[in-house]
């Protein structure tokens, strides 16, 4: 039996917006966190040399930000905060920079809701995806029980759905 990869679009049902967004302001708070870490320790002055530059990895930011989630007290999944710093390293080295554009949660200009989440992290049951202590029932017009959710994101269209 081959193993067959589907890429499925739902749609979460409105009624679940404020604890999405709040999800959304907390991966945004890991990328901004992130974002701090490489831009403040990417050039190190050493004394009688100059700057030495440092490469931060995906491993090396996942170190320092260990204890985010509980120190902030964030809902969020500690995959998520991985899956955040893994692409923010991404990121930093495809655009081969230090810094990258900080994620606002709020405002005209802020940064569409993007929470990523793992294998394992989000399940099926009973009719709705179980995610970080949370039930979100969505629009299923793909019957998603029939499938094994793995890695994927929760995202935010334009208009804020």
């Amino acid at each position: 039996m081959s193993t067959t990869i589907k890429t499925l679009k739902v749609r979460v049902k409105d009624k679940h917006k404020p604890v999405l967004e709040r999800m959304v302001f907390e991966a945004n708070q890991v990328w901004n966190a992130a974002n701090e870490i490489t831009a403040e320790y990417s050039y190190m002055p050493i004394p009688g040399v100059g700057y030495i530059r440092n490469n931060f990895t995906a491993y090396d930011l996942q170190k320092l930000l260990k204890g985010i989630k509980s120190e902030q007290g964030f809902i969020v999944h500690s995959t998520t905060v991985q899956e955040v710093i893994a692409v923010h390293a991404k990121s930093r080295k495809q655009f081969k920079t230090d810094k990258l554009r900080w994620r606002v949660s709020d405002g005209s200009r802020r940064s569409l809701g993007w929470v990523p989440f793992k294998k394992g992290a989000a399940e099926w049951e009973s009719g709705q995806v179980y995610f970080a202590g949370h039930y979100f029932k969505v629009w299923d017009s793909y019957g998603l029980s029939q499938y094994d959710l793995r890695s994927g994101s929760f995202s935010q269209d334009t208009r804020g759905r």
